[in-house]
């Protein structure tokens, strides 16, 4: 299994993870024009990719989800909850998952199963879930978009080979930056996006006895930086292979996820 992320923010959000020849896309709120763009650059098929999945209804997470399912007919994959949003009413297929119940999508070519599992998780939407992945001898855990963190969330991403991890904002840059202070209260809420601290306190808490490889995600263009970002998470490099930064113009290229520590 491999992953990587085309773009990570609040301007636009898409994952892809790689299993057999098959690819599975965690969100997209860039353009199909973008997508494209960004398959060729990177040699892949658009035929190729088998599934999206969405974690929540907001629009840097979906604005290009529909057009992209009907113009190159690939199924959606979200809670109930997300459904209900009209981003998401014109689709090539809906298909229906629930938190804490594990479905699989299956690779056509090889027939390899990748095991995914929807983590219910604090956040100012209609029903937001994110993921575990699990092909068979690694897992990879997907956690951005929430406000708090609960002992379910920990224990539901202990035991990863390899994890992307929101670090959204600093404390102290978002609430002397220039947001609104509604959108402030919004941001470092229990319903909102995990600072810089909150993530290391989960990177703290989950067991990383497997754990070789940590993407920081989400991180704000506005109230944050990845220099800030670095000096929270520098105590964990004696603990872990790689700790890589996404970024929103270029997100961050393949990575391999093994079951090789």
């Amino acid at each position: 299994m491999e992953f990587c992320c085309l773009g990570s923010g609040s301007k636009g959000n898409a994952t892809l993870i790689r299993f057999g020849r098959s690819l599975v896309m965690v969100d997209n709120g860039f353009s199909v024009k973008y997508i494209e763009a960004c398959f060729a650059e990177r040699g892949l098929d658009m035929s190729d990719l088998v599934a999206v999945l969405v974690t929540h209804e907001h629009s840097d997470h979906v604005m290009g989800v529909g057009p992209l399912s009907r113009r190159h007919k690939v199924p959606v994959y979200a809670t109930a909850g997300t459904f209900r949003s009209p981003k998401l009413n014109k689709l090539f297929q809906a298909t229906h998952v629930c938190c804490d119940s594990v479905f699989s999508i299956k690779c056509p070519e090889t027939d390899q199963l990748l095991s995914v599992k929807p983590i219910a998780v604090p956040h100012d939407s209609f029903q937001s879930s994110q993921f575990v992945f699990d092909d068979g001898t690694c897992k990879l855990g997907i956690l951005t978009d929430l406000g708090s963190i609960s002992d379910h969330i920990t224990q539901q991403y202990s035991g990863l080979d390899a994890l992307l991890l929101e670090a959204n904002h600093d404390v102290p840059l978002l609430r002397s930056g220039p947001y609104p202070p509604s959108l402030k209260v919004r941001v470092e809420g229990n319903w909102g996006h995990l600072s810089n601290e909150q993530a290391a306190q989960l990177l703290s808490a989950i067991d990383k006895n497997k754990l070789h490889t940590v993407v920081l995600g989400h991180i704000s263009e506005k109230n944050n930086n990845i220099e800030l970002v670095k000096q929270i998470f520098t105590g964990f490099t004696h603990h872990i292979d790689r700790i890589l930064y996404a970024t929103q113009a270029q997100g961050f290229e393949w990575l391999q996820v093994s079951a090789n520590k």
